[in-house]
């Protein structure tokens, strides 16, 4: 019997185009295979190559017999290609039409709302690299005191402010100030608190970023918290979801921190049911936009090193599930935004069936189905649960 689901989600590790990639401009992607591609036939990932990665591949790269996981891949049905939309989708909420962008900046009723109600003018006001409009507009910033203000390709409404100079607890003030102008039509997915320190056009973001997100609706994190389960967030879950259904989290800083986190949690034994949601951000945000392939390939190294002591770790009665929310191919050419990918689907149980093809999934809605039927809650509207497949 499962009675703890760990769902890790490395987050933008797609693994190959959609059906209908070419409406996002997204036409031959595929994150993980160009990233392995990028660093040559030596470079493998072992560990995952055990749960079934490399039959999603296409690849023989371990004998079906040494597969100890089952696999599948899953295509995202929300008409969109990003962070929040992903794990809402993983959750059982898969919302019916894309979250605003701004190509163009946000209107100008919108910027007068948001500088009346913080007291100061902006700068910035456009589409850009993260990285890039901190070091361009990072001396106006402090000579002004004015936040920066951006956007990109998904539906977020960005704020940079240096750390020491501005505050942080003003940053993430003014964050919530965003948040309750950006609502109805304008309605972002997230506001994004940017903090970055350094001075003379030469400055770095810090690891005190905040997402301010909008909830949710009865997702499977929702149903299991009333059923007196324990929903623990590690990473940015918590603002993916606005702490809706969750009961404990644990906000951390990198990759690494997160799988250390991980495995405490893991460790930590409970009689109650128990979904363990970890996001493990660095592969987007540090090198897919950035298009840095190889810290990307390294970061999945990474990680596929710490999974035998993460499998060690588990009980009869745990499930782990590895996927991702979307993609961001760091080797794609044409944009630096996230691309529009399958994602994997790795489950591994010491009491599940190994060896098992889980196919293509319809919807990423398919994690929250089964979550569902594991821990004996009411079915949700979306998805279909693979727990027969497995159990």
């Amino acid at each position: 019997m499962i009675k703890r689901i760990i769902l890790i989600v490395l987050d933008s590790v797609g693994i190959g185009a959609l059906p209908d990639a070419g409406k996002y401009n997204d036409l031959g992607t595929n994150t993980i295979k160009h990233c392995l591609d990028f660093m040559g036939m030596d470079f493998i990932l072992p560990n995952m190559a055990k749960l079934g990665l490399y039959k999603l591949l296409g690849e023989n790269k371990i004998a079906d017999k040494d597969i100890i996981g089952s696999y599948g891949k899953m295509m995202t049905k929300a008409p969109a290609k990003d962070t929040t939309a992903g794990h809402w989708e993983m959750a059982g909420y898969i919302i019916d039409k894309a979250m605003p962008v701004y190509p163009n900046g946000f209107p100008q009723d919108i910027v007068e709302e948001y500088q009346r109600a913080i007291g100061t003018k902006i700068i910035g006001n456009c589409t850009a690299s993260g990285t890039e409009i901190i070091n361009r507009l990072g001396d106006e910033h402090l000579r002004t005191g004015y936040p920066i203000v951006y956007t990109s390709a998904d539906s977020v409404f960005q704020i940079a402010c240096h750390e020491e100079k501005f505050g942080l607890q003003r940053l993430y003030d003014i964050c919530k100030i965003a948040r309750e102008i950006m609502n109805g039509n304008n309605a972002v997915g997230r506001i994004i608190a940017r903090p970055f320190i350094g001075s003379n056009s030469k400055y770095s973001r810090t690891e005190n970023r905040k997402d301010y997100s909008l909830s949710p609706k009865n997702t499977v994190l929702d149903d299991l918290k009333a059923a007196n389960g324990e929903i623990i967030a590690i990473g940015k879950i918590e603002d993916i979801f606005n702490f809706c259904g969750i009961t404990k989290s644990f906000h951390t800083r990198t990759n690494a921190d997160g799988m250390d986190e991980t495995l405490k949690q893991i460790k930590n034994k409970t009689d109650k049911k128990t979904l363990i949601f970890t996001n493990l951000v660095d592969f987007d945000m540090l090198w897919g936009h950035r298009r840095d392939a190889a810290a990307y390939a390294k970061g999945l190294k990474d990680f596929d090193d710490f999974l035998p002591k993460l499998l060690s770790a588990l009980t009869d009665e745990d499930m782990l599930i590895i996927t991702a929310d979307h993609g961001c191919d760091p080797t794609y050419k044409k944009h630096t935004d996230h691309t529009r990918e399958y994602v994997p689907l790795l489950v591994y149980g010491k009491s599940l069936k190994k060896n098992a093809d889980l196919g293509i999934r319809e919807s990423l809605a398919d994690i929250g189905q089964t979550a569902a039927d594991v821990f004996d809650l009411k079915a949700k509207e979306n998805g279909k649960s693979f727990k027969e497949a497995i159990i």
